[in-house]
């Protein structure tokens, strides 16, 4: 047995028409919520990713970044020094030195594995977004470039008052206070 439709009703001619006529007088009669991007700057998201800042003091030449990089935009050059022993009779050290830190956003596709990975804590998302460049070959961007961004760099938000202590902090806190303890205690010889 077929179920029977609901009957139709007849259309009106150029009803479609007025409908959406009716949509657009709506719209401008509103207030227009756009911002106009050069006059006003957009109130960004705290985790914006714009660029990526350089915290270079950080960096120890380790490498993790341009090799984990899937766009291969990472760009780094260094040269080993060598320390003297900072004891007599010890042995010398030798460091790696930064020579140059470059990063090509014209490759970059902004997927962050480079600053996951860095053990060190030397690469930041920066929410700066302005670095729009005429020739393709000026996005290489160099250490100081991104040094200047590192600055742009927010501070990370604070953490929940009600979270628990983290375990390094504990530590380091017990080994005070049980140093502390140990020299405020009484001395042996005093009498």
């Amino acid at each position: 047995m077929a179920e029977s439709l609901p009957p139709t009703r007849p259309r009106i001619p150029g009803s479609g028409l007025a409908k959406g006529l009716a949509v657009t007088l709506r719209t401008m009669t509103r207030k227009t919520v756009t911002q106009q991007y050069p006059d006003t700057q957009p109130d960004l998201p705290p985790r914006t990713r714009g660029v990526i800042g350089l915290f270079e003091e950080n960096c120890t030449v380790c490498m993790l970044c341009a090799r984990e990089c899937p766009d291969w935009c990472i760009y780094i050059d260094s040269h080993k020094e060598t320390i003297p022993a900072a004891a007599p009779g010890g042995r010398e050290r030798s460091r790696n030195v930064l020579d140059r830190f470059a990063i090509d956003f014209s490759l970059c596709m902004y997927c962050g594995i480079c600053i996951e990975v860095c053990p060190f804590d030397a690469l930041f998302w920066s929410p700066e977004f302005e670095y729009a460049e005429t020739d393709i070959r000026d996005l290489t961007h160099e250490r100081d470039k991104l040094r200047e961004w590192m600055w742009t760099v927010p501070a990370p938000p604070a953490l929940d008052p009600g979270a628990e202590e983290p375990k390094e902090i504990a530590a380091a806190r017990k080994t005070a206070e049980k140093l502390a303890a140990t020299q405020a205690g009484p001395q042996e010889g005093d009498a």
